[in-house]
């Protein structure tokens, strides 16, 4: 199976840019201490979102029920051997991030 691993940077909110299936996009990672979780979103080159707020859980599609067209053709996910992800679990590489592209047959 190939994927991209995507960086989750070592703070507690943060945007960076992927280019995903070679289409650039903006992906947010943002922790919350309170419950103690991680949730990402997406937008487009411009700014504008695409899906906000999805929590991450490890070893699950992230994105399976989110029928949004604009999303990039693929799967978003976290490989771990954790049951849940914490606030250090990226940093000291317990999960990846990863996005998993599907070919769209023509």
């Amino acid at each position: 199976m190939e994927y991209t691993i995507i960086e989750v940077p070592d703070m507690n909110d943060s945007v960076s840019r992927v280019v995903l299936s070679g289409t650039p996009y903006f992906i947010r990672f943002s922790y919350n201490d309170t419950c103690d979780y991680w949730k990402f979103s997406l937008y487009n080159a411009q700014s504008e979102p695409i899906v906000v707020g999805i929590k991450i859980v490890p070893n699950f599609p992230l994105n399976v029920f989110y029928g949004v067209t604009k999303l990039p053709d693929g799967v978003f996910g976290v490989i771990s051997k954790l049951q849940r992800i914490g606030r250090n679990d990226f940093k000291e590489g317990n999960a990846q991030f990863i996005f998993c592209p599907v070919e769209i047959p023509e």
